[in-house]
């Protein structure tokens, strides 16, 4: 059954660095009667995140950077292991993902196939996440990498066998929900099979 909605009212409660809405709303219960409820949304926009691969080294590309709401929630280093990914701003999801893939991890990719996209956080957020894989070699490598000097993001770029990341998400090494989903998607796939 889809439920009926009915918007009462949207407030912002922040709007600092994303926007914060409190949205008030009726929605009517399998028995047809109707509940008013309130909810926090956090609007940031939505993003797009890919996983490159080297099938000759069976190896993928990842990054390491400092992530606050890690920190602030029992992450000792607030460090984080994570596949390139960045929000859209006024891009589409395939021009967003070819310039973050650059920007981070020095590599200029010309083809990229979209495998996905999915809410990650749907009880707060509002992002959808496109999410990507593609090919690379060393011929593709512009630059080191980083990030923006201007963003100050300070991303380490990281070369990892295949088979030592999945090994890393169950030591607890990777735990970026978006890089476990893309390193299972390309074992599912069997992208870097012998």
């Amino acid at each position: 059954m889809t439920p009926s909605i009915k918007i009462n009212k949207t407030e912002v409660l922040s709007n600092n660095w994303y926007t914060l809405r409190k949205i008030t709303f009726d929605i009517q219960q399998k028995d047809g009667s109707w509940i008013t409820q309130s909810r926090e949304a956090y609007d940031r926009g939505n993003g797009a995140v890919i996983l490159l691969y080297n099938v000759a080294n069976k190896t993928v590309i990842l990054t390491e950077q400092f992530r606050m709401p890690t920190y602030h929630n029992g992450n000792p280093t607030g460090m984080l292991i994570e596949a390139c990914a960045g929000l859209l701003d006024q891009d589409n999801a395939e021009d967003c993902i070819k310039r973050e893939t650059e920007e981070e991890t020095g590599f200029r990719i010309t083809e990229v196939k979209k495998i996905y996209e999915a809410y990650m956080s749907p009880g707060s957020v509002t992002e959808i996440l496109y999410f990507f894989v593609a090919e690379y070699d060393k011929s593709q490598q512009v630059s080191e990498g980083g990030g923006v000097e201007g963003e100050h993001e300070n991303i380490e770029v990281l070369e990892l066998p295949f088979a030592k990341a999945l090994d890393m998400i169950e030591t607890g090494e990777i735990r970026d929900a978006k890089t476990i989903m893309l390193l299972q998607y390309v074992q599912l796939k069997g992208l870097l099979n012998d």
